[in-house]
Formats: structure tokens, sequence, C-alpha cells
């Protein structure tokens, strides 16, 4: 059998080796990029932060303690959860915002940014992220209408469990015209984040302190 000549042979190891370094440069544009979109979407959710707290707190320059939680039943996903613990000088924790998903949204889980006092009364609610319908569903986000912002003020007994729904199934929220789905699954998962935080507050207050005293050690 005749054997490949040598401009062969180096042709081939010439196709290989950019072949090679096409893959590594595809893969490492991969990976930057999803770093990158990890970050920047890290960063516009802390900025969104402010918007959800008591607006005694928005001027000030505060730093949140990040922890991360799992509660399908209450957060709406099995993925872990963000929870930021905002705490003054001395440690005293003054808000609580979580990241919880209503994941009965109409076309796909919505992702909230809800805002809390440290004794359980609602500071703002946001929505991050949804598929909802445009011209209906999407009344959620707050510049195309008000609606979210009747949750301002609210807490566990306030109104009382029994009417923690929307106005058509005999609850104290506002619905949204031409959209029922929506609006049921946020008010549902707004409530269920303040059991959340009814439930584990201490233990939310006791993993922030702990980590805030291991950055300064």
């Amino acid at each position: 059998m005749d054997m490949p000549n040598a401009s062969v042979v180096k042709t081939l190891v010439c196709v290989g080796l950019v072949a090679a370094g096409a893959a590594l440069l595809v893969t490492g544009s991969y990976e930057a990029s999803r770093e990158r979109i990890a970050a920047n979407e890290r960063e516009r959710l802390l900025e969104s932060l402010a918007s959800v707290l008591d607006p005694k707190l928005r001027e000030r320059d505060l730093e949140p303690t990040h922890l991360t939680v799992t509660d399908r039943e209450l957060l709406g996903t099995d993925d872990p959860v963000d929870v930021f613990v905002i705490t003054d000088a001395n440690g005293h924790p003054e808000a609580v915002i979580l990241v919880p998903t209503a994941p009965d949204g109409y076309n796909a889980p919505i992702r909230l940014l809800v805002g809390l006092s440290p004794d359980g009364v609602l500071t703002g609610v946001r929505v991050l992220s949804h598929r909802e319908t445009p011209g209906l569903g999407d009344a959620i986000e707050l510049r195309k209408s008000r609606w979210i912002l009747q949750f301002d003020g609210k807490s566990l007994g306030d109104p009382p469990a029994e009417r923690w729904a929307v106005e058509k199934d005999g609850g104290a929220f506002q619905g949204l015209t031409g959209a029922t789905i929506t609006p049921r699954a946020i008010v549902r998962a707004v409530r269920n984040a303040l059991v959340y935080f009814e439930r584990h507050r201490d233990e939310l207050y006791d993993a922030a302190a702990r980590a805030a005293a291991a950055t300064t050690d």
C-alpha cells in the first residue's frame, strides 16, 4: 500500500490542529459567555433589591447577606432560591428579600422579588421574569400597571388567610381583566413566601449572622 507523502501528512496535521483550536475557542467562548450572562443576571438582581425595600432603607448603602434555601412547596421550585438578609451596623435584621417562583403562571413559571420587614410585613413585590400574555397577563409588570403595588403593607394576618385570593374567588386582591390564572398564581406565591418567612425567620437570621461573621474572620 502506498504511504502518504510528506505534504499530505503535513496538511492533515494542520487541519487537525485548526479543528482542535476551533473547538477549544468555541468551548472557551461558551464558558465565558455563560459566566458573563450569570454575572449580569446577578447584577440586575442586586440592582432590583432596592425596589422592594422600605423607602427609608433605599437611600442607604446596604450590604445584604446572600443565602440560598430550598422549599418546593412554599418557594415554588426545586432549585436553590436566593434570600438576602439586610442588617444594620449592629447586625440587627432590617429587611429580608426572597426570590420565590410562582410555578403555575399561564405560560411559564413567574419569578418574583418579595421584600419583607422583620415583622413579616410586605414592603414590596416585583416580577423579575415571566412569559405571560402581552396586553393581558403582562400587567403584572410595574411599568405596565400598578397592579403589583397592592401587596405593599400586607401580611399573613392582613388580610386574613381565607382572603388571600383574588376578588373573583372571594379574596381581597384585584384580578386582571382577561387574565385569571396569572394573578391567582402570584397571590398564591406571595402568600407562600410569607408562610416560608414565618416558619424560618430565626433560621434565616442565624444563617445570615454566621455568614457575615465568616466574612470578617
